[in-house]
């Protein structure tokens, strides 16, 4: 097999489409890739056009030099876990759970015990709201600001002045360990931590951390790094695997950060796989319904795709999706999506102007990245026979 290393570019939550059975989650009429475009008028991605983007969203041919589809999603709910672990060959049947109207009084009276901390907020909200909801108290009692959203996540605020990061993440530690368990068992437990003043505004900074549960068996990642082979984990990735089946894991600051980073890994001649999350569009900018922060964030990796192709070896193919969406433009809600994701399929290798259609699993990567390197499939239909040449 000439290909030898796999790069994986997620776009957090840029969704291709409302899917199929998005009327069950309420969002029916979500497309986050069309809507971002069409509120961003003049908005110009020419790279990724090349690459096939306009195949992606309106299934329409073109002289593309990449393979192109869209992706659907098996597993249950609409969250950045389900959709990467998907993406790695596992299938979750049931969801995480959910809290709309806040956590349940064992579950808060156990933290407080365990952290000898009173919690504030206890209820889902929009995290930049809630820290100004609450920040004159927490400054004033120390007490952590704990709230969630319509994701299976437990999220714990705290200015960095008022409880240092070291705290900050013993906290979220017990939360994962001996808080959310058991039925409570959460997807993510996620620290965020924030500075600033009413008066500047506050900014939550880059030192978020994500605690996620383990994947319930093994994935691509872990069978490519059994074969002794490198698997790179860029921007959030590590934290939705909680470190599983990664040999080397980069921490960034942003989206441009994680794409320069991405450019840099992919200079240097290894095998194996290179997973990058970029998060700003989803964390920063979807929740918000920003779509025009979002359009630029499109801008930039548009401006800096060509970087990442060029810089790539012979033995390298480039897959750039999503894990699910959240469009910015939604009126609904302000939570993720349920769209198709959009798979763009690039290499020396890899036949141009290849429509693989609609797939019917995220699952399809992680089989097609098990063919490329002879390992055990564990879910999906590999695509490596129509697109290789």
């Amino acid at each position: 097999m000439d290909i030898k290393r796999v790069i994986i570019l997620v776009l957090d939550s840029v969704g291709a489409g409302e899917a199929e059975d998005a009327v069950e989650y309420g969002d029916w009429g979500a497309n986050t890739l069309l809507h971002t475009l069409q509120f961003n008028p003049g908005l110009s991605l020419l790279h990724l056009e090349c690459l096939g983007l306009r195949g992606v969203m309106f299934n329409e041919s073109g002289d593309y030099v990449a393979s192109y589809g869209r992706l659907k999603e098996n597993s249950k709910g609409k969250d950045s876990i389900s959709g990467h672990w998907e993406m790695a060959g596992v299938i979750l049947t049931k969801a995480f759970p959910t809290y709309p109207h806040g956590f349940p009084k064992e579950v808060i009276e156990k933290f407080e015990k365990l952290t000898n901390k009173k919690v504030l907020g206890n209820k889902p909200a929009s995290g930049t709201e809630i820290i100004k909801e609450y920040y004159e108290e927490h400054k004033k009692t120390g007490n952590p600001i704990v709230y969630t959203s319509a994701d299976s996540v437990f999220q714990i605020a705290a200015h960095e002045d008022v409880i240092p990061l070291g705290e900050l993440y013993r906290m979220c530690e017990i939360a994962r360990t001996e808080v959310c368990i058991g039925e409570h068992e959460v997807a993510r437990v996620i620290a965020r931590p924030f500075i600033g003043t009413p008066e500047t505004g506050f900014i939550r900074t880059a030192e978020r951390r994500d605690y996620a549960v383990k994947p319930p068996q093994k994935t691509v990642l872990d069978l490519v790094k059994e074969k002794g082979l490198e698997v790179t984990a860029i921007g959030k990735i590590h934290d939705l695997f909680a470190g599983v089946g990664l040999t080397n894991s980069i921490h960034t600051e942003n989206n441009i950060d994680g794409l320069m980073k991405t450019i840099e890994e992919v200079q240097k001649d290894y095998e194996g796989i290179i997973f990058t999350n970029l998060v700003e569009f989803d964390a920063n900018w979807g929740h918000r319904r920003d779509y025009v922060s979002y359009g630029k964030g499109l801008k930039d990796v548009d401006d800096r795709i060509e970087a990442i192709t060029n810089n790539m070896k012979d033995y390298d193919m480039l897959i750039v999706t999503a894990d699910h969406g959240c469009d910015p433009t939604f009126k609904g809600h302000t939570d993720h999506t349920r769209e198709f994701t959009p798979l763009i399929v690039y290499s020396s290798h890899v036949k141009p102007n290849v429509n693989l259609g609609l797939r019917e699993s995220f699952t399809d990567i992680s089989a097609t990245i098990s063919e490329i390197f002879g390992l055990q499939k564990l879910n999906g239909t590999s695509f490596l026979e129509i697109i290789y040449r």
